[in-house]
């Protein structure tokens, strides 16, 4: 960057944001439903892509539905499935897809595995095999490990003639029959639960709700290894899930305990975890619960109940906050913590991002991950590229992504003003400079709560 001019104070920065850096492209919701007294109506949600086509999945209190992610960034309603437990209570449900078939799982009530055949989309879906037997009935989650054919489940009740038998922790299944998946792991005796898991090849992070984090190696799925543990860290409550980088470096987990903060922590090559670093949003008005998170790249997304998506940079210690869309208007009086964003998937092609809302369903996003990723400058703002030629684009962005609301002005070498633009809930603005040669200047200029001197940039256009 050249001919930057301004003075640089240190001061905190006190912003609070619901919409920042992340566009809605489309919301999908159905008050028919079957729902509770709290007007809960969905939980997990999912997403895969076939045959050059992205598709989402959203589960609910009758089972679930499925649409296509159109080109045009629409969510369009293709079929639903029944679930064999429909009820107000049937409020966790998940998915994972192997091949041409969906596995559907549930964990309430008269619940079974369902297997659904993909081979007609876009057009429909068919409910081809539903499994209620010793194998399974009940489950919290499922991962499919589609290179080697094996299905894990975790929270196990089998329900054989109606009746529900001893819950499992983990069991692993062969699909070398997709419609029929056999059992050839039951486990682990010394643990109460697995809630949730993480899986890096063979080796699989186990999250156990009271007694923290086990890291197995499933290489031989018949007879897994034990390799690590964490029993004990800060801001310890109920280990829910967790998220590993690409790098294997990373992992991040957060606590379903209100209050309770999100952990960075460091994998090291022994399969041992420390926790670096906690963040997340503020507990105000109320002690605030993250439930689900993904980390991509640099950046990790959190599907955080009561406070929607949030998007956090890994690269700063304690990772900060640099994009929000809050999905849940609180009740009023009602401060419990766990209603709002459930579920998210973050692998959606074109920047898309998904987020299932418990009370108000199935939303689609665009947050354009690359832009993030890039590394900033140590100065607050920088604009880029600079030189420009006429005609194209410049981009003007806050270093300090907190930052989600500004106004810049352009003008030329006389004062004389070309441009003027407020920018609301995004750290940056793209602007096409149809202009002739020469220097101009950009002023930027904060909300007076932030307390920060106005900038100059001098800008080049040849």
């Amino acid at each position: 960057m050249r001919g930057l001019f301004f003075f640089l104070f240190a001061f905190p920065l006190f912003i609070s944001a619901q919409i920042k850096n992340v566009t809605l492209l489309d919301h999908w919701s159905d008050s028919t439903l079957i729902t509770n007294s709290s007007q809960v109506r969905y939980s997990g949600c999912y997403s895969f892509s076939k045959g050059g086509h992205d598709y989402a999945v959203i589960g609910t209190t009758e089972g679930f539905h499925i649409f296509e992610i159109t080109t045009d960034n629409s969510l369009i309603f293709i079929d639903s499935i029944k679930g064999n437990y429909i009820s107000s209570q049937a409020i966790t449900r998940e998915y994972a897809h192997y091949n041409d078939f969906l596995y559907a799982i549930g964990d309430e009530g008269d619940a079974s595995l369902q297997i659904v055949d993909l081979s007609n989309l876009p057009d429909s879906v068919n409910l081809v095999s539903e499994i209620q037997d010793e194998r399974v009935g009940k489950a919290h989650n499922i991962y499919i490990d589609s290179s080697r054919a094996l299905m894990y489940l975790c929270l196990v009740t089998p329900i054989v003639n109606g009746m529900e038998t001893s819950m499992i922790p983990l069991r692993v299944y062969s699909l070398e029959n997709p419609l029929s998946p056999s059992t050839i792991f039951s486990g682990f005796d010394d643990l109460s639960e697995v809630h949730d898991f993480e899986f890096k090849e063979s080796v699989g992070i186990l999250n156990c709700g009271f007694q923290g984090i086990r890291v197995y190696d499933f290489y031989i799925p018949e007879a897994p290894v034990y390799l690590n543990n964490l029993e004990f860290y800060q801001e310890q409550g109920y280990n829910h899930q967790g998220s590993l980088s690409e790098d294997g470096l990373t992992y991040v987990f957060a606590d379903e305990t209100p209050g309770t903060r999100i952990k960075k922590c460091a994998f090291s090559e022994n399969y041992g975890l420390q926790v670096q670093q906690l963040f997340g949003v503020e507990n105000t008005p109320y002690d605030k619960t993250a439930h689900n998170i993904k980390v991509m790249g640099n950046l990790v997304y959190v599907a955080y109940y009561n406070d929607g998506l949030r998007v956090y940079d890994l690269r700063n210690n304690p990772p900060n906050e640099i994009a929000a869309y809050d999905t849940h208007k609180d009740l009023p009086g009602n401060e419990f913590s766990m209603w709002g964003a459930w579920g998210i998937e973050a692998n959606a092609s074109n920047n898309r991002v998904l987020i299932s809302d418990r009370i108000s369903g199935l939303y689609l996003f665009e947050f354009d991950r690359a832009f993030f990723e890039q590394a900033k400058s140590p100065s607050r703002v920088t604009c880029y590229p600079n030189p420009v030629t006429s005609g194209e684009q410049v981009i003007v962005r806050m270093t300090d992504d907190q930052i989600s609301r500004f106004n810049i002005t352009l003008s030329d070498q006389t004062g004389k003003e070309i441009l003027k633009k407020e920018i609301i809930d995004n750290s940056y603005v793209a602007i096409t400079l149809n202009v002739a040669q020469g220097t101009y200047f950009i002023e930027i200029q904060f909300p007076e709560e932030l307390i920060l001197p106005n900038e100059m940039l001098k800008l080049v256009v040849n």
